[in-house]
């Protein structure tokens, strides 16, 4: 059921390992719970990069939000390993012990890195060549120009299984089901303060989990998107077709990111039918939390929130 808020708001969050960000105009704040159960805070304020006018345009905003986001969600992540685990890491074996020797403090960084590089790779196979490659081996398929629709359908819908059956495989591993648990937490959350509701426990509970601004909804639009703007790539050649889309990946992104903010914005038929793909995939992504996790996300969002209100939409 669509939440009847009584106003709109542009704080975000993100679930970590053990905790919460929330991100206000003004403010990133982290907070996660340490191996005592103790609520632990960060800011991350000094993250947050102030853009000149021309990259807060339509469209263009929406691939330097996500640019950002990822780069601020990594770091709070990596925070978020760190104080959950506490003292009581497993001993490093001899590969992590010759890599301190011969990075010291960077290794935490070069391993980031390349698991970064490795995962991109991974993303760009799987969503970008392999759909292109699975086409053309259906008989006629490369020859015939007048498969070009049924192309990007059958590229789009195959991308949409790969993400719900990764997202449905992950959700039943014991530790990305709290992480899910606390993305439920943040969401319900915000939907409380969205309400002008006492951000309690107990108010919180009575919201939904399932938010049309979330990062889910919009990696299923962008792949909605994807199935449209492939209408307009007519080459058959796998390796040409997955340069293109990697090319247009900022047009995507772009489109995306406006119609995630339109349906925050607005409530009407065209935006519930925009949202509806995202928030059922969310069934996946979010799970109902716990007590201790909703105290996180609160303690976050607390955090914050501007005393101005120059976080209402």
């Amino acid at each position: 059921m669509k939440e009847q808020c009584k106003i709109k708001t542009s704080i975000g969050g993100q679930a970590l390992i053990e905790g919460v960000m929330m991100r206000g105009p003004k403010k990133t704040v982290a907070a996660v719970r340490n191996t005592e159960g103790a609520l632990e805070t960060k800011d991350f304020s000094d993250q947050i990069r102030q853009h000149p006018k021309w990259m807060r345009l339509p469209f263009i905003r929406g691939v330097v939000s996500f640019i950002d986001s990822m780069k601020l969600g990594y770091t709070t992540l990596m925070y978020s390993a760190e104080v959950s685990a506490g003292t009581d890491a497993e001993p490093e074996s001899k590969f992590d012990l010759w890599l301190e020797k011969k990075l010291g403090d960077k290794t935490m960084k070069v391993l980031g890195t390349v698991a970064s590089l490795l995962g991109v790779a991974l993303a760009v196979v799987l969503f970008l060549w392999l759909p292109a490659f699975l086409f053309n081996l259906i008989p006629g398929a490369k020859e015939s120009a007048g498969l070009g629709w049924w192309r990007s359908v059958f590229e789009g819908m195959f991308r949409l299984v790969i993400l719900v059956a990764y997202m449905a495989l992950v959700s039943r591993l014991p530790d990305m089901r709290r992480v899910f648990q606390y993305h439920g937490a943040e969401h319900k959350t915000i939907f409380c303060y969205e309400s002008l509701e006492e951000l309690t426990v107990e108010n919180v509970k009575k919201h939904s989990r399932f938010h049309p601004r979330c990062g889910t909804s919009f990696l299923v639009l962008m792949l909605l998107v994807g199935i449209v703007i492939g209408f307009f790539i007519r080459t058959p050649n796998t390796l040409l077709r997955t340069v293109i889309r990697l090319l247009l990946l900022p047009v995507t992104m772009g489109v995306g990111y406006e119609l995630i903010k339109l349906c925050g914005r607005h409530n009407n038929l065209f935006t519930r039918i925009i949202a509806a793909p995202g928030l059922w995939m969310q069934r996946i992504t979010t799970k109902e939390p716990d007590d201790g996790m909703i105290e996180a996300a609160i303690c976050a969002l607390q955090a914050v929130v501007p005393e101005n209100g120059e976080d209402r939409l």
